[in-house]
């Protein structure tokens, strides 16, 4: 289902009087109108995945809260795919786990997608170099995925 970003914010600042800075992102479907991405999905597989990338950043950026939404099935042009939220006492901590969850999405987490165009042509997404280069600059020895 579609979600609402002031509540997602809202949600993240909730009761924590030690958050001083939330960052978010928001992917929206790229193409022409008329055009689907529909996204698939392994349930349970694709959660317990989500759920260890957000512990991890967490852990490693002294996070107080994040929080990833991801919709799967067909989602047409210019509607909301992802939000990644951060919660931390400082901006810093709190963007670069914005980035560091939405890299390792990118790249990671266990989604197919595949685009349809407006004349009904379909193709499967490729996984894109840029990606893994903006993944590479998180890499630590023992990192787990």
């Amino acid at each position: 289902e579609d979600f609402d970003l002031s509540t997602e914010v809202a949600a993240l600042r909730a009761e924590d009087g030690h958050v001083g800075a939330v960052v978010s992102f928001v992917g929206t479907v790229r193409g022409e109108p008329g055009s689907t991405l529909t996204l698939e999905h392994y349930p349970g597989m694709t959660e317990r995945s989500i759920e260890t990338l957000i512990d991890q950043a967490i852990q490693r950026f002294g996070l107080h809260a994040a929080r990833v939404i991801h919709r799967i099935g067909p989602l047409g042009a210019q509607e909301q795919i992802v939000w990644v939220g951060a919660a931390a006492a400082h901006r810093g901590a709190a963007f670069q786990g914005c980035e560091y969850l939405m890299d390792y999405l990118k790249t990671q987490a266990p989604f197919w997608k595949q685009e349809t165009a407006a004349d009904g042509s379909t193709h499967w997404v490729d996984a894109r170099v840029s990606d893994d280069d903006a993944l590479k600059r998180w890499a630590v020895s023992g990192d787990a995925w």
